[in-house]
């Protein structure tokens, strides 16, 4: 196998990389395809010039090309025997591989690339860097396409150095002419800060994957519950209703019964009554025409004598006049009904309100794994890492403040500025503003004020009051906001109204931390040194926005965030 494999390179034109077809041997040794190298000089005849694509050798006429008729038998022999074609299809390069920069004709796909070179090779023309001890010291790396910007484009040299300065790529040449009074350093040794940098910034990537990980977790398992626990209390209440409604009904059908029981009861009493009164009066219409017939009597003994043989009247069995009392009916009855019905109510009703007030309760406390600790900054450098770029917001900004160099400066005036009425605007005597950019993750800013009354230095959440003139207006009377007050001769710190006293020194410049998943809030004075003035540890549950609110306003004073670089 190895024979057939030498033979295949050996027998192949280096232009198709195929096996020679009518092959020609030129005056330098090297043998191509007939079609091959007469479209290779095709393409040379305007420079009127003609040179080997293996060897480069040049010939001043182009030469006359007569086919090998023995290597042309060779390679028919040799096909026979096991020389196979050119590589397969995917060895060659495409549109969107990176192409041996040493191939003719149609390239095949680079292998490695040479940062030294500035060149890609395939398997085969990478081989000398493999072999040649001066080549093995080549700097060798994945295909790449981008390796000519590699090249400086004022001077053509490798950039090997970078400009912190400018913060580009530089040659050597770079560094001793328009950059030479610049902080310069190695590529490699830049490579080597970004790259600690970097991997600083993926241990916090992946740490936040972790965290956010498990937290989909918790979420999901709380769905499930959430999910069990609604079926499970929509059953309960919906066998409880069905208990009431039974009961209700069971009471429905009791006085139903007791109506009908009664009303049989009461029918017949007045039936029995109806029939005995009926019966008396037949006695006493035929006593009554008894009465008449005797009245018609003109004989006078004759009516003597019947009138001695009329019978005693029976005695009545009711009194001469039916006396009713008061009816009493059934509707006493609805009435008592009614009234159960309005205490019912009644209970529904302040028992809906529990029951309303207990479904609106419900909540899910999302609480994720406690995470570790994360190392936090110490020094400036370490906190510039964190830089957030903070605008103050024109419309939470009062009327008496201006805001100017690109809404980062505020200033107090004398007069109420024409801001349109907006209702995120703090109003009253609170000469205060707000950022624009919510603060989530974390952040650092510095703010630097001038004046004769005091400055907070604050971050709060959005949803703090905004007008009136309570304490609940300023920042730091509240839970919902955490604040620093520089005065000219004190600072403090306040929250919840809560005021405690910052030792540390003054300072015109005052620097804010802020982590907020870790819950850590730290103020810094600003000076030629770093000193901490205090810090937080709390639990932030919204969004923070930062703040600035003037103590003892006086025109003229001001505050600036700075565009720190």
């Amino acid at each position: 196998m190895a024979g057939v494999q030498l033979q295949r390179e050996t027998f192949c034109c280096s232009i198709c990389l195929e096996p020679l077809k009518d092959p020609v041997t030129l005056t330098c040794g090297h043998s191509f395809c007939m079609n091959c190298i007469k479209d290779h000089w095709d393409s040379e005849e305007q420079k009127r010039m003609y040179s080997c694509p293996q060897c480069r050798k040049i010939f001043i006429s182009r030469p006359e090309l007569l086919k090998n008729v023995m290597l042309a038998d060779l390679v028919e022999e040799l096909k026979k025997t096991g020389l196979h074609t050119a590589p397969a299809d995917h060895c060659y390069a495409g549109a969107e591989d990176v192409a041996c920069d040493v191939c003719t004709g149609r390239k095949l796909k680079a292998l490695k690339s040479c940062l030294v070179c500035l060149a890609s090779y395939c398997e085969e023309h990478l081989q000398p860097h493999h072999h040649s001890p001066a080549l093995k010291k080549h700097k060798l790396v994945e295909p790449s396409k981008n390796l000519q910007e590699n090249i400086c484009p004022r001077h053509n040299e490798v950039m090997k150095m970078f400009c912190r300065t400018d913060q580009q790529c530089i040659c050597y040449l770079c560094s001793v002419e328009e950059h030479k009074d610049h902080d310069t350093v190695s590529a490699a040794a830049e490579r080597t800060d970004k790259q600690r940098e970097l991997d600083l910034s993926r241990e916090e990537v992946q740490q936040r994957l972790q965290d956010r990980d498990r937290g989909v977790k918790v979420l999901q398992q709380e769905r499930k519950t959430l999910t069990l626990t609604a079926d499970k209390a929509v059953e309960d209440t919906d066998k409880i209703f069905t208990e009431m409604m039974g009961l209700l009904q069971r009471r429905s059908s009791d006085v139903k019964q007791q109506i009908r029981s009664k009303q049989e009861t009461e029918v017949r009493r007045v039936t029995d009554a109806e029939k005995k009164l009926q019966q008396e009066l037949t006695e006493l219409k035929k006593r009554e025409a008894e009465l008449k017939q005797l009245s018609l009597t003109h004989d006078h003994n004759q009516f003597l004598l019947n009138y001695h043989s009329l019978s005693a009247l029976s005695p009545s069995t009711h009194s001469s006049t039916i006396h009713v009392r008061p009816l009493r009916h059934f509707e006493d009855v609805t009435a008592a009904v009614a009234k159960v019905r309005c205490q019912l109510q009644d209970v529904l009703t302040e028992t809906w309100t529990n029951i309303s007030l207990a479904v609106t309760e419900v909540d899910v406390l999302l609480t994720e794994p406690e995470p570790e600790p994360r190392p936090q900054p110490k020094t400036r450098a370490e906190l510039f890492r964190y830089l957030q770029e903070i605008k103050l917001d024109p419309n939470t900004a009062n009327t008496r403040l201006l805001l100017s160099e690109g809404d980062r400066k505020v200033t107090v005036m004398k007069e109420d500025q024409s801001y349109p009425h907006h209702t995120d605007r703090f109003t009253g005597w609170c000469h205060r503003v707000m950022s624009k950019e919510s603060l989530t993750g974390r952040c650092y800013w510095e703010m630097e004020w001038t004046g004769r009354g005091g400055v907070c230095v604050a971050v709060t959440y959005k949803n703090i009051s905004r007008s009136g003139r309570s304490r609940e207006c300023g920042f730091g009377f509240s839970d919902k906001s955490w604040a620093l007050v520089c005065k000219q001769k004190s600072c403090t710190f306040v929250h919840n109204s809560i005021v405690a006293d910052v030792s540390g020194g003054l300072s015109s410049r005052v620097g804010v931390y802020l982590d907020h998943r870790a819950g850590l809030l730290s103020f810094y004075r600003v000076s030629n040194t770093m000193t901490l003035l205090h810090r937080v540890q709390t639990t932030f549950t919204q969004p923070l926005y930062a703040g600035v609110w003037f103590y003892y306003p006086s025109p003229g004073d001001t505050a600036e965030i700075y565009k720190l670089k």
